[in-house]
């Protein structure tokens, strides 16, 4: 950090930061990671939303401690509306994976709408006290900003994207696609010119009909159209990872400037333990008597919507693969509260796996020498820790971003094996394909090319993020930007 550090002094109470996260987990626990780094440089950080989501926000902390790290973040927490409510829970496990998605994500959509007026109330109060005020909002939340950001001259605003670059990018494609009616043929030609080298756009990319909800798509194109005030645009990525796609999303905003300031999460195990409890979890404890890249990790994070006939194939897919692993049950079925696990399962396969039907310590997990594979949903979060460890992915992927993101890990990086293709998003995956696929990525040579090409990934990773490295320049510079004329 430099000179930047050293007048942080100065930079204290000229200037403040007020961070809008879309009440997603994977968004909000992205803004708090970047809310810690920015106040690393003693700039003070107001972290905004409705009580209910912060909270929830700052208990799934993990890999950094939220009292000790937290000196210059303050939490704005608004009272939460009767109306922002949990899916109800009775969900029959029939209904669809798009019915349950849009229940699930309803009053997320609500509230990137109903927080307008308090979001604006509170900048415009920051806004009379402060020299400068940063807005940080999310990609979903320009309609909620919009108004303090447009009507206050000491008021900035800055467009964080919380997806990789790849699936930024591409999506970006298809909407020039789709604006200009471009004809196939042309489209090909017009690719070769926008396009730097090194950004290889699949043909055959998942449209974005089939990966968000009617009621998402709507939500999407309104941020869009009030998306026409920011001064720059972030992204949770790295040039080393994505350096091909940043420059396409340059290229295609050629009038706006942006910084790839991931990863956000710690990239060395003694940055995950720093802040560690004296009792580590269980399933960490017996990783440590397993074999070096033995287990894999089975996890699809808060938003899955497996079957109960999808649970049993996976169950028994594992069994079949006779390879270890740790598999996180927790919010992995639709509605139906504790997932049911096959019975006699767990005592079948003990000596092998072991089942997690609470929280799990992600970060560490992906972090243990004993861990060689993740079977995921492919959330970006969940791809960066990944890559970041060094570790290869056996994709699954649910919704959303997550089917680029797939195609990213397999097609582009190379450093993964398809669980689950998304032209085969409705049906039940077989034991078998499951099984196949474990064993891929476990226990053939093409999975321990993964496993190699996946290390270099998260070694260069790990370099960037010391000082002179590419995150921590795009750290300062971007620092450098929002506090120009505070040391005067």
């Amino acid at each position: 950090m430099g000179s930047l550090a050293a007048n942080s002094s100065k930079i204290h109470g000229q200037i403040a930061i007020v961070m809008v996260p879309f009440h997603a987990q994977g968004h909000l626990n992205q803004f708090l990671h970047l809310s810690r780094l920015i106040s690393s440089y003693n700039i003070p950080v107001h972290y905004v939303g409705y009580s209910r989501v912060v909270s929830r926000a700052k208990a799934r902390v993990h890999g950094w401690d939220l009292a000790t790290a937290t000196n210059c973040i303050r939490f704005e927490e608004f009272p939460t509306p009767s109306c922002f409510t949990s899916p109800n829970s009775s969900s029959s496990d029939s209904s669809s994976s798009e019915t349950y998605i849009s229940k699930l994500f309803a009053p997320i959509l609500d509230a990137s709408i109903t927080l307008r007026e308090p979001v604006t109330a509170f900048i415009k109060n920051l806004s009379s006290t402060t020299r400068r005020v940063v807005v940080i909002y999310d990609s979903m939340m320009a309609y909620t900003v919009q108004d303090a950001v447009i009507s206050l001259e000491n008021v900035d605003g800055y467009c964080f994207y919380a997806i990789s670059a790849f699936s930024n990018s591409t999506l970006y494609w298809d909407a020039i696609k789709y604006r200009f009616h471009l004809p196939s043929f042309i489209a090909k030609i017009a690719k070769k010119f926008l396009l730097p080298s090194g950004a290889y756009f699949p043909e055959r990319l998942p449209t974005i009909r089939s990966t968000f909800t009617p009621e998402f798509i709507e939500i999407m194109r309104l941020q869009h159209s009030c998306n026409k005030f920011s001064s720059g645009n972030l992204y949770d990525t790295c040039k080393v990872l994505e350096g091909p796609y940043l420059e396409t999303l340059a290229r295609f905003n050629m009038l706006t400037k942006q910084w790839a300031v991931g990863p956000f999460n710690p990239v060395t195990v003694s940055g995950i333990t720093e802040f560690k409890s004296s009792t580590r979890h269980e399933c960490l404890e017996w990783l440590d008597k397993q074999a070096p890249n033995s287990v894999i990790l089975v996890s699809f994070g808060t938003t899955t919507s497996l079957s109960t006939e999808q649970v049993k194939q996976l169950a028994m897919g594992l069994e079949k693969s006779r390879q270890k692993f740790i598999w996180v049950v927790r919010d992995a079925i639709k509605g139906e509260g504790e997932v049911q696990i096959p019975r006699g399962y767990e005592e079948r396969v003990k000596e092998r796996g072991i089942i997690v039907k609470d929280w799990a310590p992600q970060l560490e997990i992906l972090a243990h020498k004993s861990t060689g594979g993740f079977m995921s949903h492919c959330g970006w979060n969940s791809c960066m820790e990944s890559i970041t460890m060094g570790v290869p992915i056996a994709t699954w992927p649910m919704h959303f971003d997550q089917p680029r993101n797939a195609i990213l890990v397999t097609d582009v990086l190379k450093i993964g094996v398809v669980v689950k293709h998304w032209d085969h998003r409705d049906d039940i995956i077989d034991s078998t394909t499951i099984k196949n696929a474990v064993e891929k990525l476990m226990a053939s040579a093409e999975g321990r090319e993964m496993r190699i090409r996946a290390n270099e990934f998260g070694k260069k990773i790990r370099e960037s993020v010391k000082n002179g490295g590419d995150h921590q320049m795009e750290m300062d510079s971007f620092i450098a930007q929002v506090t120009r004329g505070a040391l005067e």
